[in-house]
């Protein structure tokens, strides 16, 4: 019998939701890479659509793990030393996390976890897990990738759109009884026109790219491997062969790259300073790619015309992590991946991860980010150990 330790975030504050906002939601069976979505094994312990991100939602998995004899430990408390996972984990021998409500499998951790031997993240980014310390001790890790891009990728698009049309504050004004239209264009453009960057064209890159298209932009990007020149023909893409090139090139800056020790901080004061006045800056990627204070600065200078992003560090943030009153700011809780559509797919794919290792199949290539060791599948083309 396995021991299966499963970190999710709490339930919602108000209960369940009585009812859903919409009866159902479309059948997505595949990528625009060609890569199909989750074919678990069925049946599937939930309907498409529900709330099963959350503790009480477990993913939908208990019934498929206790069929097989195995235990199953839903929690959200993750974090000192004093927390059921940090209690728990010495024992585990699957670990689930999320990206929204990481537990954090540092090196120190994996010390401790003796039993463990695969460690899943249900949606993307493993960055949580020291991926390093991870290959040493023969731990696989895995994810299921492409099965949220599309939902960040649409935040990027909402986040773009609220900060340059000055949204947030506008609705504001009219929640609030007013009618102080000056006040509210006052810091209100078009997109129309702007030249805007990515950092990182990745999966959810080139999907923000191809949706930013009919906005009439210029866009650019920067990636550590270059698109195919038919990608950049049809989008009519600048690529830039640095990050500072890019920086002084755009209107609006988007992260979306991976967190490893070389892109930390990878936004500091004197890359700030190389953008031109008034630039937007879109973090759907990973908090710990900027430096926090840095962006504070650049806000309160006017340097910078708006910060919008879902990420931060550590997750969850703490009641006064200097974000959450920063001037012109659209910050959000890390929601982008883990929309009710998302939810559908990162549980499905958790479930066929499950399926694979304890059937003793191959789990996708495109699942693994450590195998063997040594990164792997996705891993070995996203991320590296130093």
């Amino acid at each position: 019998m396995a021991k299966i330790l499963c970190v999710l975030y709490p339930d919602p504050v108000s209960g369940y939701p009585p009812q859903y906002a919409r009866d159902e939601i479309p059948v997505i069976s595949g990528y625009a890479d060609g890569q199909t979505a989750p074919t678990p094994e069925p049946p599937i312990d939930f309907r498409p659509g529900e709330l099963v991100g959350c503790v009480s939602g477990e993913l939908g998995l208990r019934a498929y793990l206790e069929g097989l004899g195995h235990e199953l430990i839903v929690t959200s408390d993750k974090d000192g030393p004093d927390s059921e996972f940090e209690r728990l984990l010495p024992e585990a021998e699957v670990v689930i996390s999320q990206p929204f409500w990481p537990a954090y499998l540092t090196e120190e951790r994996i010390a401790k976890a003796g039993k463990l031997k695969l460690a899943v993240t249900a949606g993307i980014g493993s960055d949580h897990v020291d991926l390093a310390a991870a290959a040493k001790a023969g731990i696989t890790v895995a994810e299921v990738t492409g099965s949220n891009c599309i939902s960040v990728a649409e935040h990027v698009v909402m986040m773009v759109l609220s900060l340059v049309r000055n949204y947030l504050p506008s609705h504001e004004t009219a929640k609030e009884g007013g009618w102080n239209i000056a006040d509210c264009v006052s810091r209100a453009y078009d997109v129309e026109g702007m030249h805007f960057g990515t950092i990182g064209a990745g999966r959810i890159g080139l999907a923000v790219l191809r949706r930013l298209k009919p906005f009439d932009v210029k866009l650019h990007y920067t990636k550590r491997h270059r698109l195919d020149s038919a990608i950049e023909e049809e989008l009519g893409l600048t690529f830039h062969k640095d990050v500072e090139s890019l920086l002084e090139a755009v209107d609006i800056v988007n992260m979306q790259l991976p967190l490893y020790p070389s892109t930390e901080g990878m936004l500091d004061d004197k890359m700030f300073e190389k953008m031109k006045r008034g630039t937007y800056v879109i973090n759907t990627a990973r908090g710990k790619l900027v430096e926090r204070d840095a962006v504070v600065r650049a806000l309160e200078s006017g340097h910078i015309a708006g910060y919008a992003g879902d990420v931060w560090y550590p997750q969850p943030a703490p009641p006064d992590h200097p974000w959450r009153t920063m001037p012109f700011n659209g910050m959000t809780p890390h929601i982008s991946g883990t929309t009710l559509s998302a939810q559908t797919r990162y549980a499905a794919g958790t479930l066929e991860i499950l399926q694979s290792y304890f059937g003793n199949a191959p789990i996708r290539e495109e699942y693994l980010i450590v195998a063997g060791g040594e990164l792997a599948g996705t891993g070995a083309q996203s991320y590296r150990l130093t």
